[in-house]
């Protein structure tokens, strides 16, 4: 069990919660492949020093979540659900990037916005603060399980409409087609984990203390033309990166 890291106390974060966190990252580092099962809740509440009610609350998190389950007489089975591979390419593209990982796919809009670019927003955009954008929230499904949900801004004045070529197509490469653009290239994508907010747990049907694979990305036409910026929040047990050059 080397290598799980202690809980801390008095820090705001329920200590079952934190042994959930510490039991996900050591089954995604291949700690516990040899037997394929968590040890017992009394070596986990000796190893955290904390009860085996906590332990068994943090189990019961990542049973809801379907990482572990829990089988009479033998233990908590760990599951063997493989991530899905996505791809960073120059052009990334969320459908042809799962490609025949999933049997069925879908997109919906969640939200649909025209609002003023924040100084954030306009940087990667290229635009003046204040500069009307249009915001979409979108989540992506494989399977019928919950990938990814994220947040684009495009430019308002370039791509009107560009909400309801989504909803029509679910999704943004089509939508692009539509509207007029024909091919894009991903210029930046920047990875960052971090837990899983309230909205997020819920959308992508998540329990408490899930970790997210956070990219930020900037999508510009073929003359350098910055068209989509995106925040996009993947759930880290579903799904890996893989950088292709």
């Amino acid at each position: 069990m080397a290598g799980l890291k202690q809980v801390q106390r008095q820090t705001g974060v329920a200590l079952w919660r934190q042994i959930a966190d510490r039991i996900r990252e050591a089954i995604s580092s291949g700690a516990y492949d040899e037997t394929g099962m968590v040890p017992p809740e009394t070596v986990l509440a000796l190893q955290f020093g904390v009860n085996r009610h906590t332990v068994r609350s943090a189990l019961a998190a990542l049973a809801q979540d379907g990482i572990v389950r829990a089988v009479q007489g033998r233990g908590t089975l760990i599951e063997r659900k493989e991530r899905l591979n996505f791809p960073i390419t120059r052009r990334t593209r969320f459908t042809a990037g799962i490609g025949d990982q999933a049997r069925e796919m879908r997109s919906l809009l969640l939200d649909e916005a025209t609002e003023e670019a924040t100084a954030e927003v306009a940087r990667w955009l290229g635009l003046s603060q204040g500069e009307p954008v249009i915001r979409l929230e979108t989540l992506r499904h494989a399977d019928k399980r919950p990938v990814s949900k994220a947040t684009s801004w495009f430019p308002a004045e370039r791509f009107i409409g560009i909400g309801e070529a989504y909803r029509k197509h679910e999704s943004i490469t089509k939508a692009f087609a539509e509207l007029g653009l024909s091919d894009y290239v991903r210029a930046t994508t920047e990875v960052t984990a971090a837990h899983a907010n309230t909205a997020d747990l819920a959308d992508l049907e998540l329990t408490p203390g899930a970790i997210l694979l956070i990219a930020k990305a900037m999508n510009t036409d073929l003359d350098g033309v910055p068209v989509q910026y995106s925040i996009s929040r993947f759930a880290a047990d579903r799904v890996q990166f893989t950088i292709e050059n």
